[in-house]
């Protein structure tokens, strides 16, 4: 699968890193376009070391390259909106037409108070036209490094909220080949209750709390 990705911070880094590990074609983009070439050569680097190793074993190796904002838009069969959200709008406006019609995956999370009068998935939907669906935005960017995310030996699971079936589909291969396990979390219109949930818990967290200990198992959860 090739995978675009708006953005090169730590979640492109990641996500990207983990992706290309398995096989798949994957190209960043930044503001920065010497940064961005710098990225994709030490991705492309730590996804050859680890690629025999664990979740993806054996997979080859493509490597991850880099381009502008329209390029990796127009590169992905599926396309991840990792940027931060004050910059958003002029990204996908640099972006293009490209996303159009595409499965796109939103991780963003707010910055500051979350505000569920304003939610991100939905506006990046409006502003792109593409087929959203909002995923890993419950996690620290280090749990996307891990190979692969088990805790306890659980699997981590990674709820999912989207309306088209094939973008759904495509999204719930990348979520196994980080060897964790896709969750149905109903259609876009719940994404900003998964965006809610991400503000509340990572409250807890920064206040000391072990906030996955606020739900009981699923055997104690109720008829």
């Amino acid at each position: 699968m090739r995978i675009g990705i708006l953005g090169a911070g730590g979640m492109a880094d990641a996500l990207g890193t983990q992706w290309a590990r398995a096989g798949h074609e994957v190209m960043i983009s930044g503001r920065d376009a010497s940064a961005s070439a710098a990225r994709a050569t030490a991705m492309t680097a730590e996804a050859a070391r680890t690629s025999a190793d664990g979740v993806g074993a054996g997979a080859q190796v493509v490597g991850v390259r880099a381009g502008n904002w329209a390029e990796a838009a127009a590169f992905g069969e599926v396309v991840m909106v990792a940027v931060r959200q004050a910059g958003l709008a002029g990204v996908l406006a640099s972006a293009g037409a490209a996303l159009r019609g595409k499965p796109v995956i939103d991780v963003a999370n707010a910055e500051g108070p979350y505000d569920p009068a304003r939610p991100i998935a939905p506006l990046i939907r409006d502003l792109t036209g593409g087929h959203v669906v909002k995923a890993f935005n419950l996690c620290h960017v280090d749990v996307w490094r891990l190979t692969p995310p088990v805790f306890d030996g659980r699997p981590l699971a990674v709820p999912l909220c989207g309306d088209d079936p094939a973008a759904l589909a495509a999204v719930r291969t990348l979520v196994a080949d980080l060897g964790c396990t896709p969750v149905d979390g109903g259609g876009l219109d719940r994404a900003v209750l998964l965006e809610a949930t991400a503000a509340f818990m990572i409250g807890l967290w920064f206040g000391g709390a072990d906030a996955q200990a606020v739900l009981p198992p699923v055997a104690y959860s109720g008829a």
